[in-house]
Protein backbone atom coordinates (compact mmCIF):
# COMPACT_ATOMS: atom_id res chain seq x y z
CA UNK A 1 0.00 0.00 0.00
CA UNK A 2 2.75 2.16 0.66
CA UNK A 3 4.33 2.05 -2.50
CA UNK A 4 0.95 2.40 -3.83
CA UNK A 5 0.62 5.52 -2.24
CA UNK A 6 4.19 6.65 -3.53
CA UNK A 7 3.89 5.83 -6.82
CA UNK A 8 0.54 7.74 -7.01
CA UNK A 9 1.76 11.10 -5.58
CA UNK A 10 4.90 10.45 -8.17
CA UNK A 11 2.02 10.19 -10.68
CA UNK A 12 0.06 13.66 -9.41
CA UNK A 13 3.91 15.41 -8.64
CA UNK A 14 4.62 15.02 -12.91
CA UNK A 15 0.75 16.21 -13.55
CA UNK A 16 1.88 19.65 -12.09
CA UNK A 17 5.59 19.58 -13.37
CA UNK A 18 4.36 19.47 -16.84
CA UNK A 19 1.45 22.12 -16.46
CA UNK A 20 4.49 24.22 -14.68
CA UNK A 21 6.43 23.54 -18.00
CA UNK A 22 3.51 24.49 -20.10
CA UNK A 23 3.10 27.41 -18.59
CA UNK A 24 7.12 28.50 -18.42
CA UNK A 25 6.60 27.66 -22.47
CA UNK A 26 4.05 29.93 -23.26
CA UNK A 27 5.39 32.58 -20.57
CA UNK A 28 8.90 32.49 -22.41
CA UNK A 29 7.09 32.73 -25.85
CA UNK A 30 5.69 35.49 -24.84
CA UNK A 31 8.49 37.40 -23.42
CA UNK A 32 10.68 36.86 -25.80
CA UNK A 33 7.88 38.18 -28.81
CA UNK A 34 8.23 41.26 -26.69
CA UNK A 35 12.02 41.54 -26.22
CA UNK A 36 13.06 40.90 -29.74
CA UNK A 37 9.76 43.94 -30.76
CA UNK A 38 11.87 45.88 -28.32
CA UNK A 39 14.91 45.42 -29.55
CA UNK A 40 13.52 46.49 -33.18
CA UNK A 41 11.38 49.92 -31.50
CA UNK A 42 12.44 53.37 -31.32
CA UNK A 43 10.72 56.05 -28.49
CA UNK A 44 7.01 55.98 -29.69
CA UNK A 45 6.61 52.11 -30.20
CA UNK A 46 8.18 49.40 -27.98
CA UNK A 47 10.65 52.04 -26.19
CA UNK A 48 13.15 50.70 -24.21
CA UNK A 49 16.68 50.57 -23.49
CA UNK A 50 17.39 47.75 -25.94
CA UNK A 51 19.41 49.70 -28.90
CA UNK A 52 21.76 51.07 -26.09
CA UNK A 53 22.10 47.54 -24.88
CA UNK A 54 22.96 45.97 -28.57
CA UNK A 55 25.44 48.56 -28.80
CA UNK A 56 27.29 48.10 -25.43
CA UNK A 57 27.28 44.18 -26.55
CA UNK A 58 28.91 44.69 -29.50
CA UNK A 59 31.78 46.98 -27.96
CA UNK A 60 30.29 50.12 -29.30
CA UNK A 61 29.81 53.96 -27.69
CA UNK A 62 26.04 53.49 -26.57
CA UNK A 63 26.05 57.28 -24.73
CA UNK A 64 25.83 54.96 -21.16
CA UNK A 65 28.09 53.40 -19.17
CA UNK A 66 27.13 49.37 -18.32
CA UNK A 67 29.87 48.08 -15.95
CA UNK A 68 27.69 45.00 -14.99
CA UNK A 69 28.65 42.49 -18.39
CA UNK A 70 27.04 39.54 -17.21
CA UNK A 71 24.02 39.91 -19.59
CA UNK A 72 25.87 41.40 -22.06
CA UNK A 73 28.72 38.83 -22.30
CA UNK A 74 25.74 36.37 -22.99
CA UNK A 75 24.06 38.10 -26.12
CA UNK A 76 28.12 38.07 -27.26
CA UNK A 77 28.10 34.52 -26.93
CA UNK A 78 24.42 34.25 -28.89
CA UNK A 79 25.83 37.02 -31.55
CA UNK A 80 28.99 34.46 -32.03
CA UNK A 81 26.42 31.92 -33.83
CA UNK A 82 23.46 33.97 -35.35
CA UNK A 83 25.14 37.49 -35.94
CA UNK A 84 22.11 38.88 -35.50
CA UNK A 85 22.91 41.93 -32.93
CA UNK A 86 18.79 41.89 -32.25
CA UNK A 87 17.72 38.73 -32.28
CA UNK A 88 21.08 37.63 -29.89
CA UNK A 89 20.63 40.75 -27.09
CA UNK A 90 16.32 39.34 -27.05
CA UNK A 91 17.48 35.87 -26.49
CA UNK A 92 19.91 36.64 -24.04
CA UNK A 93 17.49 38.43 -22.04
CA UNK A 94 14.67 35.68 -22.24
CA UNK A 95 16.94 33.12 -21.15
CA UNK A 96 17.74 34.79 -18.17
CA UNK A 97 14.17 36.38 -17.73
CA UNK A 98 12.99 32.44 -18.25
CA UNK A 99 15.03 30.88 -15.24
CA UNK A 100 13.29 33.58 -12.80
CA UNK A 101 9.55 31.33 -12.81
CA UNK A 102 11.83 28.10 -12.28
CA UNK A 103 13.81 29.13 -9.57
CA UNK A 104 10.61 30.64 -7.81
CA UNK A 105 8.55 27.28 -8.48
CA UNK A 106 11.39 25.19 -6.79
CA UNK A 107 11.52 27.28 -3.57
CA UNK A 108 7.92 28.32 -3.38
CA UNK A 109 7.52 24.06 -3.67
CA UNK A 110 10.23 23.52 -1.05
CA UNK A 111 8.81 26.05 1.84
CA UNK A 112 4.48 25.58 0.96
CA UNK A 113 4.74 21.48 0.43
CA UNK A 114 6.82 21.31 3.66
CA UNK A 115 5.08 23.83 5.43
CA UNK A 116 1.46 22.58 4.34
CA UNK A 117 2.13 18.67 4.59
CA UNK A 118 2.48 18.43 0.67
CA UNK A 119 4.99 15.73 1.14
CA UNK A 120 3.66 13.21 3.97
CA UNK A 121 0.37 13.15 5.17
CA UNK A 122 -1.63 14.90 2.15
CA UNK A 123 -3.17 12.55 -0.83
CA UNK A 124 -1.12 13.16 -4.12
CA UNK A 125 -4.64 14.91 -5.41
CA UNK A 126 -4.20 17.24 -2.59
CA UNK A 127 -0.67 17.38 -3.70
CA UNK A 128 -1.63 18.12 -7.21
CA UNK A 129 -3.87 20.84 -6.19
CA UNK A 130 -1.40 22.62 -3.76
CA UNK A 131 1.08 22.19 -7.02
CA UNK A 132 -1.45 24.14 -9.23
CA UNK A 133 -1.49 27.05 -6.60
CA UNK A 134 1.49 27.38 -6.22
CA UNK A 135 2.11 27.39 -9.97
CA UNK A 136 -0.39 29.89 -10.76
CA UNK A 137 1.06 32.20 -7.60
CA UNK A 138 4.58 31.63 -9.73
CA UNK A 139 3.43 32.86 -13.14
CA UNK A 140 1.03 35.66 -11.95
CA UNK A 141 3.31 37.45 -9.58
CA UNK A 142 5.99 37.69 -12.98
CA UNK A 143 2.61 40.06 -14.21
CA UNK A 144 1.11 42.43 -11.10
CA UNK A 145 1.52 45.41 -11.54
CA UNK A 146 0.83 49.07 -9.63
CA UNK A 147 -2.70 49.58 -9.15
CA UNK A 148 -4.13 52.46 -11.50
CA UNK A 149 -7.49 53.29 -12.87
CA UNK A 150 -9.05 53.50 -16.01
CA UNK A 151 -8.46 56.65 -18.67
CA UNK A 152 -10.14 59.55 -17.66
CA UNK A 153 -10.17 59.35 -14.19
CA UNK A 154 -7.58 61.54 -11.97
CA UNK A 155 -5.80 60.49 -9.14
CA UNK A 156 -4.27 63.55 -6.81
CA UNK A 157 -0.82 63.94 -7.49
CA UNK A 158 -0.01 60.95 -9.80
CA UNK A 159 1.44 61.93 -13.31
CA UNK A 160 1.72 58.07 -14.55
CA UNK A 161 0.64 54.74 -14.22
CA UNK A 162 4.21 53.80 -14.11
CA UNK A 163 6.67 56.87 -13.34
CA UNK A 164 6.15 57.74 -10.38
CA UNK A 165 4.77 55.24 -8.83
CA UNK A 166 6.54 51.96 -9.95
CA UNK A 167 5.73 48.25 -11.10
CA UNK A 168 7.51 44.78 -9.30
CA UNK A 169 7.26 43.78 -12.90
CA UNK A 170 8.92 47.04 -15.56
CA UNK A 171 8.62 44.77 -18.94
CA UNK A 172 10.77 47.59 -20.53
CA UNK A 173 13.96 47.15 -18.45
CA UNK A 174 15.93 44.17 -19.88
CA UNK A 175 18.76 44.39 -17.26
CA UNK A 176 16.18 44.36 -14.42
CA UNK A 177 14.82 40.97 -15.72
CA UNK A 178 18.23 39.85 -16.38
CA UNK A 179 19.19 39.77 -13.15
CA UNK A 180 16.19 38.39 -11.34
CA UNK A 181 16.77 34.79 -11.46
CA UNK A 182 19.81 35.13 -9.55
CA UNK A 183 18.42 37.88 -7.34
CA UNK A 184 15.53 35.24 -6.13
CA UNK A 185 18.08 32.57 -5.26
CA UNK A 186 20.17 34.99 -3.22
CA UNK A 187 16.88 36.45 -1.18
CA UNK A 188 15.92 32.69 -0.17
CA UNK A 189 18.91 32.02 0.79
CA UNK A 190 20.17 34.81 2.80
CA UNK A 191 16.71 34.41 4.63
CA UNK A 192 17.56 31.07 5.42
CA UNK A 193 21.22 31.82 6.51
CA UNK A 194 20.10 34.82 8.83
CA UNK A 195 17.99 32.16 11.16
CA UNK A 196 21.88 29.74 11.32
CA UNK A 197 25.00 31.25 10.92
CA UNK A 198 25.00 32.57 14.35
CA UNK A 199 24.69 28.82 16.01
CA UNK A 200 25.91 26.72 12.75
CA UNK A 201 27.74 27.47 9.83
CA UNK A 202 26.54 26.14 6.59
CA UNK A 203 29.47 26.50 3.91
CA UNK A 204 27.21 25.61 1.05
CA UNK A 205 24.25 27.67 1.41
CA UNK A 206 26.54 30.58 2.34
CA UNK A 207 29.43 29.66 -0.25
CA UNK A 208 26.20 29.25 -2.94
CA UNK A 209 24.95 32.82 -1.62
CA UNK A 210 28.48 34.55 -1.92
CA UNK A 211 27.90 33.42 -5.49
CA UNK A 212 24.76 34.24 -6.50
CA UNK A 213 24.52 37.68 -5.36
CA UNK A 214 28.38 37.43 -7.06
CA UNK A 215 26.14 36.86 -10.19
CA UNK A 216 22.87 39.45 -9.49
CA UNK A 217 25.58 42.38 -8.81
CA UNK A 218 27.44 41.10 -12.11
CA UNK A 219 24.16 41.12 -14.04
CA UNK A 220 22.73 44.28 -12.62
CA UNK A 221 23.46 45.68 -8.99
CA UNK A 222 20.64 47.33 -8.50
CA UNK A 223 19.28 44.35 -6.01
CA UNK A 224 22.67 44.38 -4.24
CA UNK A 225 22.28 47.99 -3.28
CA UNK A 226 19.29 46.61 -1.40
CA UNK A 227 20.20 43.50 0.23
CA UNK A 228 23.96 44.57 1.19
CA UNK A 229 22.53 47.60 3.71
CA UNK A 230 19.92 45.42 4.72
CA UNK A 231 22.14 42.34 5.60
CA UNK A 232 24.57 44.62 7.17
CA UNK A 233 22.51 46.31 9.01
CA UNK A 234 20.53 43.05 10.48
CA UNK A 235 24.31 41.86 11.24
CA UNK A 236 25.28 44.84 13.20
CA UNK A 237 21.85 44.72 15.28
CA UNK A 238 22.82 41.48 16.19
CA UNK A 239 26.67 41.79 17.18
CA UNK A 240 25.28 44.79 19.39
CA UNK A 241 22.34 42.43 20.79
CA UNK A 242 24.55 39.70 21.39
CA UNK A 243 27.16 41.59 23.20
CA UNK A 244 29.74 40.35 20.34
CA UNK A 245 29.30 37.40 21.28
CA UNK A 246 28.52 36.15 17.71
CA UNK A 247 31.02 38.29 16.43
CA UNK A 248 33.19 35.09 14.66
CA UNK A 249 30.15 33.76 12.51
CA UNK A 250 29.18 37.31 11.52
CA UNK A 251 32.88 37.97 9.98
CA UNK A 252 32.65 34.52 8.18
CA UNK A 253 28.77 35.45 6.69
CA UNK A 254 30.14 38.50 6.32
CA UNK A 255 33.25 37.35 3.38
CA UNK A 256 30.39 36.22 1.65
CA UNK A 257 30.13 39.45 0.50
CA UNK A 258 33.82 40.38 -0.33
CA UNK A 259 33.20 39.35 -4.27
CA UNK A 260 30.31 41.74 -4.22
CA UNK A 261 32.17 44.66 -2.70
CA UNK A 262 35.06 43.80 -5.04
CA UNK A 263 32.06 44.30 -8.22
CA UNK A 264 30.48 46.91 -6.67
CA UNK A 265 33.65 49.39 -6.29
CA UNK A 266 34.79 48.62 -9.84
CA UNK A 267 30.98 49.66 -10.95
CA UNK A 268 30.99 52.67 -8.88
CA UNK A 269 34.28 54.42 -10.30
CA UNK A 270 32.12 53.60 -13.47
CA UNK A 271 29.12 54.89 -12.94
CA UNK A 272 28.61 56.72 -9.57
CA UNK A 273 32.02 58.50 -9.15
CA UNK A 274 32.07 62.25 -8.97
CA UNK A 275 33.50 64.15 -12.14
CA UNK A 276 35.60 67.23 -12.69
CA UNK A 277 32.27 69.62 -12.86
CA UNK A 278 30.86 68.04 -9.84
CA UNK A 279 28.04 67.13 -12.07
CA UNK A 280 28.02 63.26 -11.56
CA UNK A 281 27.98 60.78 -8.17
CA UNK A 282 25.51 60.39 -5.89
CA UNK A 283 23.52 63.10 -3.93
CA UNK A 284 21.45 62.97 -1.03
CA UNK A 285 18.04 64.70 -0.61
CA UNK A 286 14.53 64.32 0.14
CA UNK A 287 12.71 62.73 -2.47
CA UNK A 288 14.95 65.03 -5.09
CA UNK A 289 14.11 62.85 -7.93
CA UNK A 290 11.02 60.98 -6.80
CA UNK A 291 9.32 64.94 -7.19
CA UNK A 292 10.44 65.23 -10.89
CA UNK A 293 7.67 62.57 -11.34
CA UNK A 294 4.72 62.42 -8.85
CA UNK A 295 3.43 65.05 -6.29
CA UNK A 296 1.68 62.60 -3.88
CA UNK A 297 4.10 60.32 -2.92
CA UNK A 298 2.30 57.98 -0.26
CA UNK A 299 -0.34 57.58 -2.30
CA UNK A 300 2.10 56.07 -4.97
CA UNK A 301 3.70 54.06 -2.31
CA UNK A 302 0.02 52.65 -1.92
CA UNK A 303 -0.51 52.27 -5.67
CA UNK A 304 2.40 50.05 -5.83
CA UNK A 305 1.71 48.21 -2.46
CA UNK A 306 -1.51 47.89 -1.35
CA UNK A 307 -1.85 43.97 -1.99
CA UNK A 308 1.61 43.07 -0.02
CA UNK A 309 0.60 46.33 3.05
CA UNK A 310 -3.19 45.07 3.39
CA UNK A 311 -1.50 41.17 3.49
CA UNK A 312 0.68 42.83 6.25
CA UNK A 313 -1.91 44.27 8.28
CA UNK A 314 -4.04 40.99 8.28
CA UNK A 315 -0.62 38.78 9.31
CA UNK A 316 1.41 41.52 10.54
CA UNK A 317 2.10 38.09 13.61
CA UNK A 318 3.83 36.54 10.59
CA UNK A 319 6.67 38.86 10.83
CA UNK A 320 7.85 36.74 13.72
CA UNK A 321 7.54 33.36 12.60
CA UNK A 322 8.15 33.54 8.86
CA UNK A 323 11.55 34.39 8.28
CA UNK A 324 11.41 35.03 4.17
CA UNK A 325 8.25 37.68 4.88
CA UNK A 326 10.26 39.37 7.77
CA UNK A 327 13.44 39.64 6.01
CA UNK A 328 11.83 41.34 2.21
CA UNK A 329 9.90 43.95 4.18
CA UNK A 330 13.02 44.83 6.19
CA UNK A 331 14.43 45.27 2.44
CA UNK A 332 11.61 46.87 1.36
CA UNK A 333 12.20 49.46 4.04
CA UNK A 334 15.74 49.82 2.95
CA UNK A 335 15.30 50.42 -0.66
CA UNK A 336 12.52 53.09 -0.16
CA UNK A 337 14.97 55.10 2.05
CA UNK A 338 17.28 54.70 -0.71
CA UNK A 339 14.56 55.91 -3.52
CA UNK A 340 13.64 58.60 -1.35
CA UNK A 341 16.69 60.43 -0.07
CA UNK A 342 19.25 59.67 -3.03
CA UNK A 343 19.53 60.19 -6.28
CA UNK A 344 22.17 60.41 -8.97
CA UNK A 345 23.23 64.01 -9.73
CA UNK A 346 23.56 65.80 -13.74
CA UNK A 347 22.03 64.26 -16.25
CA UNK A 348 20.67 61.17 -14.79
CA UNK A 349 18.34 63.08 -12.19
CA UNK A 350 15.69 61.84 -13.96
CA UNK A 351 16.12 58.79 -14.24
CA UNK A 352 15.44 58.01 -10.53
CA UNK A 353 17.98 54.80 -11.22
CA UNK A 354 17.17 54.28 -6.99
CA UNK A 355 14.28 52.96 -8.18
CA UNK A 356 15.14 49.85 -9.79
CA UNK A 357 16.27 48.87 -6.15
CA UNK A 358 12.84 49.62 -4.84
CA UNK A 359 10.61 47.50 -7.54
CA UNK A 360 13.51 44.88 -6.51
CA UNK A 361 12.19 45.47 -2.56
CA UNK A 362 8.28 45.43 -4.33
CA UNK A 363 8.53 42.35 -6.12
CA UNK A 364 9.86 40.24 -3.16
CA UNK A 365 7.50 41.30 -0.46
CA UNK A 366 4.58 40.42 -3.15
CA UNK A 367 6.37 37.04 -3.47
CA UNK A 368 6.82 36.78 0.78
CA UNK A 369 2.82 38.13 0.87
CA UNK A 370 1.77 35.70 -2.03
CA UNK A 371 3.18 32.66 0.13
CA UNK A 372 1.78 34.09 3.30
CA UNK A 373 -1.23 33.99 1.64
CA UNK A 374 -1.56 30.44 0.13
CA UNK A 375 -0.06 29.00 3.18
CA UNK A 376 -2.83 30.41 5.24
CA UNK A 377 -5.73 29.83 2.49
CA UNK A 378 -4.61 26.28 2.10
CA UNK A 379 -4.50 25.46 6.40
CA UNK A 380 -8.02 27.79 6.39
CA UNK A 381 -6.36 30.14 9.27
CA UNK A 382 -7.67 33.00 9.59
CA UNK A 383 -11.42 34.64 8.89
CA UNK A 384 -13.00 33.61 5.21
CA UNK A 385 -13.98 36.93 4.38
CA UNK A 386 -10.37 38.50 5.00
CA UNK A 387 -8.75 36.01 3.04
CA UNK A 388 -11.26 36.37 -0.07
CA UNK A 389 -10.38 40.45 0.49
CA UNK A 390 -6.47 39.59 -0.08
CA UNK A 391 -7.04 37.44 -2.91
CA UNK A 392 -9.07 39.86 -4.33
CA UNK A 393 -6.63 42.70 -3.33
CA UNK A 394 -4.02 40.88 -4.95
CA UNK A 395 -6.22 40.01 -8.14
CA UNK A 396 -6.78 43.66 -8.29
CA UNK A 397 -2.95 44.44 -9.11
CA UNK A 398 -3.14 41.03 -11.10
CA UNK A 399 -5.66 42.51 -13.42
CA UNK A 400 -3.78 45.89 -13.96
CA UNK A 401 -0.96 44.05 -14.19
CA UNK A 402 -2.35 42.15 -17.40
CA UNK A 403 -3.54 44.75 -18.81
CA UNK A 404 0.06 47.20 -18.61
CA UNK A 405 1.48 44.08 -19.85
CA UNK A 406 -1.05 44.38 -23.47
CA UNK A 407 -0.34 47.45 -23.70
CA UNK A 408 3.45 47.11 -23.54
CA UNK A 409 2.95 44.19 -25.79
CA UNK A 410 1.08 46.08 -28.50
CA UNK A 411 3.86 48.58 -28.69
CA UNK A 412 2.62 50.66 -26.35
CA UNK A 413 4.62 53.16 -23.70
CA UNK A 414 5.53 51.75 -20.41
CA UNK A 415 4.62 55.61 -18.53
Amino acid sequence: MNSMVKAENKKYQWLDRCVFALGLVVYTVLLFTLFYRQTLGNVNYYHSDMKAYILEMQGLESGYSFPYPLFFKLGALFHLFLNNPELSIALAVTVLNSLSPLVLKYYMNKILMKECDGNESQTGKKQLWLGLLITAGVFTVFFVSMVYPPKGIYLPGIKNNYVGVFTPNPFHNATYNATRPFAIVAYFLFGKILTEYEDKMNRKDQLLFALFLFLTTITKPSFTFVLVPTAGLIMVYRIIKTKFRNFVPSVKLGLCFVPTFAALIYQFFGVFAPSADGESGIGFGIATAWKLHCDNIPLAIGLALGFPIFTLMVNYKQLKQDKWYRFSWQMLVISLAEVLFMYEKGFRLPDMNFSWGYMHGIFFVFVSSLIVLIRRTWKKEGRLWLTAAQWLAYGWHLACGIYYFMGIFAGGLYY
